[in-house]
């Protein structure tokens, strides 16, 4: 095992992140792809200033929204805490970001607050109540965005990475099904870190680690998905999670992506087939697909994210966390990495996390 690919992997993968925030800024949230096209010309291939009147109306091409600064924050804490520590993120959520929310959408870094820390925002603040009962129902990707490094660090050990992944994810978003696709996710992205390919087989990894005990999920099924035989017990092996099914999905994605019968072109229209809204569920099969499709081509990942419209900035984000972590930060094109605000302080940051390896 090469350390010193598995750190360019990590930092690729947090980097990653950081630049599809940045390029979705400008073109983020068209619902209407005739009026992305007319503000933004047909294909968008890097940085961009949001128009006026819309979210994130006064930042400037290559700074990074509220999901980028809140990624900083838990990369810090990381770093700074050699692994995943709950009171020190709570501290620099309290200390960092919530002096500077007022409780509307918006506000804040980056110019739009998103409704999961929105609610965090008025329990924690407006009510007082501890952490642990800020969470709330969103049903979308605000975890994934931040614990996607818990993920990178905890990479080669995957009951941690589940334990503080669920952990920190409850601190804003309670239901179990979010919960779960969220551990996934960062299952995933883990196995990407470690030097496997997001692939038709992927799920049969994150499967082993299941019937391991590494993974919290529950499986009514045998190896490889087989009935179980008469006798068996009930459940096989239960989990913290209800069903498998978000270590499952993935495979299905990626098996599309390279299945020369299924074609979806050009890629970004992949926001079409699988939905442009903000659900998890729209934005998970999304993303592997062009992580999976665009596996050893960052641009072309990240580009066709954000091209797709809707709710772009996460399949961005989402897209270039799992590409970055398949080619590394050596194969992120330099004009991503220079045209990013800060980028020297991030990507030290990213550098810092991955030398955890």
């Amino acid at each position: 095992m090469n350390t010193s690919e598995i750190k360019d992997r990590a930092a690729g993968a947090i980097m990653g992140a950081f630049i599809g925030d940045a390029l979705a800024l400008g073109p983020h949230w068209y619902y209407d792809l005739t009026d992305l096209r007319r503000d933004y010309g047909d294909w968008i291939d890097g940085y961009t200033d949001p128009m006026p009147g819309r979210y994130h109306d006064g930042l400037k091409a290559g700074q990074l929204s509220q999901a980028g600064f809140i990624l900083a924050l838990m990369v810090s804490s990381l770093v700074e805490n050699n692994g995943y520590n709950q009171a020190d993120f709570c501290r620099r959520m309290d200390e960092d970001l919530f002096p500077m929310l007022d409780g509307t959408p918006v506000a804040g870094p980056g110019n739009y607050t998103s409704q999961s820390i929105r609610d965090a925002w008025r329990k924690r603040v407006q009510q007082n109540l501890p952490w642990g009962k800020t969470g709330g129902h969103a049903d979308t990707t605000e975890a994934i965005e931040r614990t996607l490094a818990i993920a990178v660090r905890y990479a080669f050990e995957p009951a941690r990475l589940a334990t503080a992944i669920a952990r920190n994810t409850i601190l804003t978003q309670v239901d179990d099904t979010v919960v779960s696709m969220t551990v996934a996710f960062g299952a995933v992205l883990s196995l990407l870190v470690q030097g496997n390919r997001l692939d038709a087989d992927i799920s049969n990894k994150l499967m082993k680690l299941v019937k391991s005990g590494d993974l919290p999920f529950h499986a009514v099924t045998r190896d490889d998905l087989q009935p179980p035989r008469p006798g068996d017990p009930d459940p096989p092996r239960a989990g913290r999670f209800a069903s498998p099914d978000a270590l499952l999905s993935p495979a299905y994605m990626a098996a599309a992506a390279s299945d020369p019968d299924i074609r979806i072109e050009p890629a970004w229209k992949v926001s079409i087939v699988y939905g442009m809204p903000c659900a998890i569920y729209h934005q998970l099969p999304a993303a592997y697909y062009l992580a999976a499709r665009f596996h050893n081509d960052f641009e072309s990942a990240v580009l066709h994210a954000v091209n797709g419209g809707g709710q772009n900035q996460v399949r961005a984000i989402l897209s270039g966390t799992l590409t970055g972590a398949q080619v590394g930060l050596s194969k992120i094109p330099d004009r991503f990495i220079d045209g990013l605000e800060q980028a020297d302080t991030l990507l030290a940051l990213a550098e810092s996390l991955a030398q955890s390896f």
